[in-house]
C-alpha cells in the first residue's frame, strides 16, 4: 500500500526582523507545537491559493505570496510531508490577527526560534532559515 502524501505550504512572514509563528491548538494533531502559519493544499489549488486560503481561515489575515524559499520533505510514521515555504507580505494590520484555528501566535527573532518546539518537518525548515540569515 502506498504511503499517504500530504502537500503543505507555509508562510515566512517577517516584520522588523521578527518572524510570525503560530501554535497548533491542543486538539490538533501535533498539539501545541509551533509552526510557520499555513496548511494543506487541497485538490485543484495552487500552492499560492492554498496559502492565502489557509491564512484567511486560521487567522483572518490577508497576505501577498512571494517567492518560494524552501522545499523540504519529511517522513512521519504514517505519512510523508511535501512542505513548501513562501516569503509572504502581511497585508492586514498586526492587530487584525485573530486566533480562529490557531492557539496563539508570536513574532520572534531568528535566534529565539530554538526556544519553541516545532514539528520535525518545520524543524528542517528552521535549520535552513537559520543558515541563510
Amino acid at each position: 500500500m502506498a504511503r499517504r502524501q500530504v502537500r503543505v505550504v507555509g508562510a515566512m512572514i517577517e516584520r522588523n526582523g521578527r518572524y510570525l509563528i503560530t501554535q497548533r491548538p491542543p486538539t490538533a494533531s501535533l498539539p501545541l507545537l509551533w509552526e510557520f502559519p499555513g496548511g494543506r493544499v487541497e485538490e485543484g489549488e495552487s500552492d499560492e491559493e492554498a496559502l492565502k486560503r489557509e491564512l484567511r481561515e486560521e487567522m483572518a489575515i490577508e497576505v501577498e505570496v512571494g517567492e518560494r524559499t524552501m522545499h523540504v520533505s519529511h517522513a512521519y510514521p504514517d505519512y510523508d510531508i511535501d512542505f513548501r515555504v513562501f516569503r509572504c507580505k502581511l497585508l492586514s494590520d498586526e492587530d487584525e490577527i485573530r486566533h480562529v484555528k490557531v492557539y496563539t501566535h508570536r513574532w520572534v527573532l531568528p535566534g529565539e526560534l530554538d526556544e519553541y518546539e516545532f514539528p520535525a518537518a518545520d524543524q528542517k525548515t528552521l535549520e535552513r532559515l537559520l543558515n541563510i540569515q
